[in-house]
Parts: structure tokens; sequence; C-alpha cells
């Protein structure tokens, strides 16, 4: 067993063999001490990741990469069918859980039941709705915050006890934040959102030994855009591919790899690391 000084109590704790690098899960409750610093992490394998929004899109290509690597993956989702189905494409012992992440109560249940963890990842989100300033319907706008913003924050307020030194969070941001188009204020009012608040927990976390990241990618092929019809989805595609550098909008699983980089980089925090296919080029 190893055990791993923190300046809190944890609320929970869980037996099981997890990465030394990124910190193994104890088998009792420490008091609070001094932290050391923690020894760099290189690979995920033993790692255990919770992934909020990882029953499809980017989140799911998430916790199959984390899987293939060796690592055991809980899967978080508001879609209990959603889950099922994603646990069952990934490794035995991964897991699932369901939970209504705009509501606070039900993430710091989520989180008290869980127990210890290397690396959260959040990339949950609904259908990506557009609109022209003059037809804005605010209180949509409120909701889209109410998941992607607030949803972050809340569970990195409540996950942060269980996160084992070493560890990290990755939020998911956009490039519609320093590359806006018209009709595109939400999206970009939220991806600025989320680098702030990135910068600001990277430093407020450092004293714990966390790490906190973002991926911005650019226009991705995910079910984020079954708000959308299908004739307008590919005319989207069409018009980023025909001016991206690499000529083609990226699948999940590309943009996937940016957010296993991070979990893995030990020396990397406060950072948003964009995946974009050139798009800040073009």
């Amino acid at each position: 067993m190893t055990e791993h000084p923190t300046t809190d109590h944890l609320t929970t704790s869980i037996s099981t063999t997890g990465n030394p690098g990124a910190g193994t899960p104890a088998t009792q409750l420490l008091a609070p001490q001094p932290l050391a610093p923690a020894a760099p992490a290189l690979t995920l394998a033993g790692a255990r990741i919770v992934v909020l929004g990882g029953s499809s899109g980017i989140g799911l290509k998430v916790a199959e990469g984390a899987a293939a690597e060796g690592a055991r993956v809980v899967v978080v989702s508001s879609n209990g069918a959603r889950v099922r189905a994603a646990v069952e494409t990934l490794p035995a012992g991964s897991e699932g859980r369901t939970a209504d992440l705009s509501e606070e109560a039900a993430v710091a249940g989520l989180f008290a039941g869980l127990g210890a963890f290397d690396h959260l990842v959040y990339t949950a989100g609904e259908a990506l709705s557009l609109s022209p300033l003059d037809g804005l319907d605010i209180a949509q706008a409120r909701r889209f915050f109410g998941l992607r913003y607030w949803g972050a924050l809340t569970a990195a307020k409540h996950a942060r006890a269980h996160l084992w030194p070493g560890g990290s969070i990755v939020f998911t941001s956009g490039t519609a934040s320093a590359r806006p188009k018209a009709g595109w204020a939400v999206p970009a009012s939220i991806c600025g959102a989320m680098e702030g608040l990135t910068r600001a927990l990277a430093f407020e976390l450092a004293p714990r030994r966390v790490r906190v990241n973002a991926v911005a990618p650019g226009v991705v092929r995910t079910p984020l855009w079954r708000g959308m019809s299908p004739q307008e989805q590919e005319a989207l595609f069409a018009g980023e591919a025909a001016r991206l550098p690499v000529g083609r909008v990226a699948g999940p699983e590309e943009i996937a790899l940016g957010y296993l980089y991070l979990m893995r980089q030990p020396y990397v925090t406060g950072q948003t690391l964009t995946v974009d296919g050139g798009e800040a080029l073009a």
C-alpha cells in the first residue's frame, strides 16, 4: 500500500492498485500533513480516470484511449442508456455512473460515492445551437452555461478532495474563444470562461499537486451538432475542411489524444491545448 499525504481529509477511500506516478489510491483516510512533491506520471497505466460526459463523442474516445493504456475508467452521463452502452465497449472493470451534472447535489453525491482517483476529464455538453444576437434565446444560453461552465466548476469543487497528488483536471474549451464567428456569441463566451477557469484553478490547486488544463478543439464530427439538420452539419463540415490546412474536419478520436497527453504530461498546468487542424492559420 502506498500512502499519499494530502492537506484535506478524503471523504471516502477505496482499495485498488493505481499508478505510482499519478498517485496510488490508499486504503485508509490520512490526517492532514504537508504535501511532498509528486513523482512525474508518464503513463496512464493503473490510473483511475473519471470522464464526465464520457458516454459519447470526445469523452467516450478519451475513455477508450485511456483504457487502452491500462487505466481504469469511470464514465458519467445523465443518460443511463448511453452510459450502459459505453461501458459495454470498454474493458472489464470499467465503471459507469448516471448523474445530472447541472445539479450540485447530484455532483456532490457522485464524487462522494466514487472515492479517490487520479484524473478528472470534463467533456459534458448539450447539442450546440448557433444564433445571431437578435434571435438569441437567453434562457437557452443560460442552460448552455449551466452544464458547460457551471457544471465544470461544480465538478472541480466536489472532485478536489478526491484527486490524488500528481493527478489532474482536464476541461474542454474551444477555438470559438479566439476565433468567433457571427452567431457564435454563446459558444465563444463559454470557451473564454473555461480558459479563465483553467488558469485560476491551476494556481489554486497547485498546493495539492493537482494540475489543471483544457483542450480547445476546432470543429469536430460529434453528436453535439445534432441540433442542426444533417444538411446544415455537412455544409458546416465541408466549409471548415475547405479552409483548414489539414483539409478535413477531425473525428473525436483525434481530439481525445490531446486529453490523454495532458493527463500524462506532468510539467504542464494552466494551459489550453489547441487541437484545430490549423484553424488558427486559416
